[in-house]
This record gives structure tokens, C-alpha cells and sequence, in this order.
């Protein structure tokens, strides 16, 4: 059954970017940290250790659609206008940017209902695949609603000291999930935790 998946790079401080949006050469040291090959639809390839490649091509091939804030699309400079997994990708945002169709095969901004109204429609993009949800702010608001099955992290050896938190002020905390499956890979460890239901 498809589900409704948040996933970052974290350092063990809980940041997913550093000080004035750096840190990235730490957080994805583990991307380029083995020797076996993983292409993405973009035609870049990560190179990860055995342990991690099945994680990652889960990754690559299990998402049918994604859900970002404002701050990630506007971060990432709209990925050049495609983003990197080819999938379509929902912007939740008060307003269209500058110079974008509020809708295209690319990007879908998504001004009105939130974050729930951003992952109904993704769902219904993707299909029998899952929808990915970006870190931070839509992360958090998703976990308030009840939206997501499940949180990926992929645990970096490093600490940042500051930055852009995981998430961050989360209104439903304290909040509870199951045992993680562990897949301990080179520079990271991967945590896949389902979501439980707050009683």
C-alpha cells in the first residue's frame, strides 16, 4: 500500500541545512561514499555503499510525487524547472512565484487547503507509488494533521550547531512512532520510522 513518506539527510543535531543554508558537503557525504552506482531519472547517479543502494533505489523508483514548502522549492531554485526524480511536484505556497504556471508536468502550486490539499493531490498523481513529503515546515504540519505514515532519516556523523531544524515548535509533540527499521550504510544510517497514532 502506498504511503505518505517524509525523508531528509539529518546531522545529529537535527539540522537539515547549516548556518546560512551550508552544511550540504556533510549532510550528503554519504551520496558519494561507496562504490556501487545508483542512477536517478535525471541521468546524475548517487555512488553509495552495498548497504544503502536498495535503500536508495527504493527511493528513486518508490515515489510517485512529492510535496515541498515555498522555502525548499524557492532554496533550490525550482530545480532548474524539473526536479531531479521526475516526478510531479506540489508546492504549498500563499502564492504562484514569479515567472511559473500555477500548473504545469513539472510543478503544481497549490494556494489554497495546505498541506492536506497538496498531498490529496499528490496522491492521486501518484498513483500505486508513494508521495514524499520535504522536510521542515510541511513536515511538521503534516505530522500535526496526521498525514504522514512514515519518517525516513538518514542519520549523518556530523553536528552542525545551527540551521534549519528537521522539525521544528511541532504541535502534536509529544509524538509517537514504532520501531525503525535500521539499514546502517557508510557516512549514515538510515531510519525508516512508521508513524503511530498520538492516543
Amino acid at each position: 500500500m502506498p504511503k505518505v513518506a517524509t525523508q531528509a539527510s539529518v546531522s545529529l543535531d537535527g539540522f537539515i541545512a547549516g548556518p546560512e543554508n551550508g552544511g550540504f558537503e556533510y549532510l550528503f557525504a554519504w551520496c558519494r561514499a561507496g562504490d556501487v552506482e545508483v542512477p536517478t531519472a535525471s541521468g546524475r547517479s548517487y555512488k553509495v555503499a552495498e548497504a544503502s543502494a536498495d535503500y536508495v533505489r527504493d527511493m528513486i523508483e518508490g515515489y510517485g510525487a512529492l510535496v515541498v514548502g515555498r522555502n525548499q522549492f524557492d532554496g533550490m531554485d525550482g530545480w532548474g524547472g524539473q526536479h531531479p526524480m521526475r516526478v510531479q511536484v506540489f508546492v504549498v505556497t500563499h502564492s504562484v512565484p514569479e515567472g511559473w504556471a500555477p500548473e504545469s508536468d513539472e510543478f503544481v502550486f497549490v494556494t489554497e487547503g495546505g498541506v492536506k490539499a497538496a498531498i490529496d493531490q499528490a496522491k492521486a498523481v501518484a498513483g500505486d507509488k508513494n508521495v514524499g513529503v520535504g522536510p521542515g515546515i510541511v513536515a511538521r504540519e503534516a505530522l500535526d494533521e496526521g498525514l504522514l505514515d512514515e519518517v525516513r532519516l538518514d542519520l549523518v556523523p556530523y553536528m552542525l550547531g545551527d540551521g534549519v531544524r528537521f522539525v521544528d515548535t511541532l504541535g502534536s509533540a509529544p509524538r509517537k512512532f514504532g520501531e525503525p527499521r535500521v539499514i546502517q550504510g557508510k557516512k549514515v544510517t538510515h531510519l525508516i520510522y512508521p508513524v503511530e497514532t498520538n492516543e
